[in-house]
């Protein structure tokens, strides 16, 4: 049985009406990888006119342009980086307002303290000269221009200067 006209032009009309919808669901695509392309940049580029060329590489190749701005696109968004950026600040403040410590019982000591006088700790060498502390790399004591001898500062170990009480020694 041969096919008419109308089954002919049924059956074209399926296909174009085919090749039309998938022609429409591929520019649909490339439009939304382009608008992808341009929201991901404003949140990743912070100069205007490098999300303007990102969004036009993302329009003028298409499929091929958000592929390529993948590769090439900052690692974090703008949001991270500032955010990242706070707590270093926050962090370094709070190291910079840090108060000295001793390291053996945690009591707040000045820099002045030679021991520590909640658990006798030695925390620096005093001069031989002038009694005053000295740090850990000095030479010479600043104040007196006496020698440091080289060696140790604490000794082997942090112990505490005394030995401390217990119950059953105060009786």
């Amino acid at each position: 049985m041969p096919l008419s006209d109308t089954h002919l032009v049924i059956a074209v009309t399926g296909w174009a009406a085919a090749r039309d919808a998938g022609l429409l669901v591929a520019g649909v695509f490339w439009l939304a990888t382009a608008f992808w392309v341009f929201k991901d940049a404003r949140r990743r580029i912070e100069t205007p006119w490098l999300v303007g060329l990102a969004t036009v590489l993302g329009l003028a190749v298409p499929f091929l342009g958000p592929i390529v701005y993948l590769f090439f696109r900052p690692p974090e968004y703008l949001e991270d980086v500032r955010e990242r950026e706070l707590e270093i600040r926050a962090i370094e403040e709070r190291l910079r307002l840090r108060s000295l410590e001793c390291p053996v019982c945690r009591a707040v000591v000045e820099s002045t303290f030679v021991v520590c006088p909640i658990c006798t700790t030695r925390l620096k060498q005093a001069c031989s000269g002038c009694g005053a502390p000295l740090e850990a790399i000095w030479q010479a004591c600043p104040y007196c221009a006496t020698p440091v001898p080289s060696g140790p500062m604490f000794g082997d170990s942090i112990e505490p200067l005394r030995p401390r009480r217990t119950v059953a020694s105060d009786q």
